[in-house]
């Protein structure tokens, strides 16, 4: 009996094991990137109001993280840590991108793109990008729109370029604004250039009326940030994004359907203004904000199908996870408070978008590679910043990188894959300040913020003095500790001075080998 048991450890050593893994089957990876889905928004997660079948059933035949972060409480820092293995803190202007920002990541650099490339893998993203475009000062809009995607490792892109609340409204696919007439050439401004219609000065024609930060340009009647001129013919239609990006994404698919690929498939849901396809309305009593969960939800569905009638979803690891935590009022009145209900978008944490607590940056990760992975839940800490350096090694990857490239990137493949739950030490968490996670303790430096997002209603976690919690016995960081604990306070606030101070720095981190 004990030599059968063995050897069955044995074979899902075997199976599990990057290396032995990739050697028998190099996988595909879907990344597929959902925005400001909070730790409480899928029912894998304990919600009861949002029907996310599809995500559910690969939790329940997949891995399920419960200590999963992204990097930053906001998208475009995430973006950046997610693709170059750098904390976005470490660089100046990672900060939110503006409609005309150019290219954040610089031609050339190591990305997870590239290292799939160079590994043999057919490599595209689909979907928000939101990482700036071009040279310096401002993309040529109605040009070649480049530096982007395709300067950093991606084989295709067809995009959203900045966000579905900032102009331009149009898509990118390559370096080219898709359907656009020369006569009617596209620009960008932060000022009205025309004395166009606003939503200030034309408020009644609105179809969803703002709240807060969102009048300037109307396209598809829905103010924006930001004024546009021309591209006319070329604008996107809110309600059919994701038809349109699923539709990308499965053409991608098909034609890589014979070969080793990778695509990066970042949805716009459910970041605001939130207008989910018809298909979707009413599918929740939580308004637009619930229906464009379940909209996302359908997006999942139909990738997993596309891979199954392909014959290649056994062989196709995906993660689903998300760039920050949840917000309700983002800008527009579509009733997300209103029709909260009961639910809970955080989960049991506290804060959300743009904060320093847990709602701010612990996100949902579920991973899949069917027949591979051992069904269940891993506590282990892990970083999306972590996902450059681990698909390196899933992908079994020879390439050769320098010190400097994904410099905060850690190889956790083996705690990807369920054969050890021992992640990292430490997790580092920004938002208007620095977070760190060390085993169940939480340290937030001291920071002269506001202490809440008035505009969104969200507790920013900003105090002048340090704050330190234990999440294990208090998972909503209500009870500050740190006067009654100075010793482990201290060594906190070494741990995360150290990691500041030391550009490459990944401390004694575990990498779960």
């Amino acid at each position: 009996m004990i030599r059968f048991i063995v050897l069955g450890i044995a074979c899902i050593l075997m199976v599990c094991s990057p290396a032995l893994a990739a050697e028998l089957d190099q996988p595909n990876i879907v990344l597929i990137y959902g925005d400001d889905i909070g730790y409480g928004d899928l029912g894998c997660y304990g919600a009861t109001g949002i029907p996310t079948p599809n995500i559910d059933q690969l939790a329940a035949e997949g891995l399920r993280f419960s200590s999963a972060y992204c990097t930053s409480a906001t998208c475009t820092p995430s973006r950046y840590s997610l693709l170059t293995g750098e904390y976005a803190w470490r660089r100046e202007g990672t900060g939110i991108a503006p409609p005309n920002s150019p290219a954040l990541i610089e031609s050339g650099r190591t990305t997870l793109a590239s290292i799939l490339k160079k590994s043999g893998y057919s490599t595209g993203i689909v979907g928000k990008w939101h990482l700036g475009l071009g040279k310096p000062p401002k993309p040529d809009w109605s040009g070649l729109i480049k530096p982007g995607p395709l300067e950093i490792g991606f084989d295709y892109c067809f995009l959203m370029p900045t966000t579905n609340d900032r102009v331009p409204c149009v898509y990118v696919e390559n370096h080219q604004i898709v359907g656009l007439d020369p006569k009617d050439p596209v620009d960008v401004f932060m000022k009205n250039p025309d004395g166009q219609p606003s939503g200030q000065t034309h408020r009644e024609v609105l179809k969803m009326d703002w709240s807060h930060g969102h009048y300037d340009s109307i396209v598809n009647g829905i103010s924006r940030i930001g004024f546009m001129v021309g591209g006319h013919d070329a604008r996107w239609v809110d309600e059919d994004m994701s038809d349109v990006f699923i539709s990308k994404a499965k053409e991608f698919i098909d034609q890589n359907s014979d070969q080793r690929f990778f695509l990066y498939f970042s949805s716009q849901s459910i970041h605001v203004p939130r207008a989910p396809n018809s298909r979707f309305v009413g599918s929740t009593h939580h308004g637009p904000r619930g229906d464009a969960v379940v909209e996302f939800d359908s997006c999942v569905g139909e990738i997993v199908d596309t891979l199954r009638d392909h014959g290649i979803l056994d062989n196709t690891l995906l993660l689903i996870t998300s760039d920050n935590g949840p917000v309700l009022d983002d800008g527009y009145q579509d009733q997300a408070e209103e029709k909260l209900g009961a639910h809970k978008p955080a989960g049991p944490f506290r804060g959300g978008k743009y904060s320093n607590f847990e709602g701010g940056t612990r996100v949902p990760l579920i991973v899949s590679w069917p027949g591979r992975l051992q069904p269940g839940v891993s506590d282990a800490l892990i970083s999306q910043i972590d996902f450059a350096a681990t698909l390196k090694t899933i992908a079994n990857s020879n390439m050769e990188i320098g010190s400097s490239a994904i410099p905060d990137s850690l190889d956790l493949s083996k705690v990807l894959l369920g054969v050890t739950s021992s992640g990292r030490d430490y997790v580092v968490e920004h938002a208007g300040s620095l977070s760190i996670r060390k085993g169940d303790w939480k340290y937030i430096e001291p920071s002269s913020g506001p202490a809440m997002n008035l505009d969104t209603n969200t507790e920013l976690g900003n105090s002048q003095k340090p704050q330190l919690y234990n999440l294990a016995n208090d998972p909503g960081e209500s009870k500050n500790l740190a006067p009654d604990f100075p010793t482990q306070l201290a060594e906190m606030q070494k741990v995360l001075a150290e990691i500041r101070d030391s550009p490459h720095h990944q401390g004694t981190t575990s990498t779960g080998n």
